[in-house]
């Protein structure tokens, strides 16, 4: 058995993909547009997992956008909360999130450890960020920083 991917559904492609690609820093890595399902499948990876995501070796992250219907009327969709979360691992978490906090992300959970940190997409999925190796030392603003909604 082999994991292959993690499907979200997205209201929005071009916001989905600004927060997962231009903020977050993911890669489409493919896409699929079904005219007789009315839907559309972009599958993303990490940059790092791109060579493997070529040879079928590495899990993609799937964003589902099912089209509107007839009348223009698109699916509503709860919290992604029910979800879990999806995790990424990252090289340094403090350049991290403030490149979020940058581009408009609320961190939900800061690093205040220097380990840890959630924020959430724009269809309300959680996203666990984790820093790569040994906890970073806790700094300035992070290490005050207080939990911002729900993660």
């Amino acid at each position: 058995m082999r994991y292959l991917h993690t499907m979200v559904r997205v209201r929005d492609i071009d916001e989905s993909l600004d927060f997962y690609c231009n903020k977050l820093g993911l890669k489409e890595f493919s896409r699929k547009e079904s005219e007789k399902g009315r839907f559309t499948l972009i599958f993303l990876c990490a940059p790092e997992d791109e060579a493997k995501a070529k040879e079928s070796k590495a899990p993609l992250l799937e964003l589902t956008y099912n089209w509107p219907d007839e009348n223009g009327n698109q699916e509503e969709y709860t919290s992604g909360r029910n979800f879990g979360h999806l995790a990424y691992r990252v090289e340094n978490i403090y350049e991290t999130c403030q490149k979020l906090m940058d581009g408009g992300v609320t961190i939900n959970r800061p690093p205040r450890d220097g380990h840890m940190a959630f924020v959430k997409s724009p269809d309300g999925i959680s996203i666990e960020i984790l820093q790569e190796g040994d906890h970073l030392d806790p700094i300035e603003p992070w290490a005050s920083m207080q939990n911002t909604g729900s993660w």
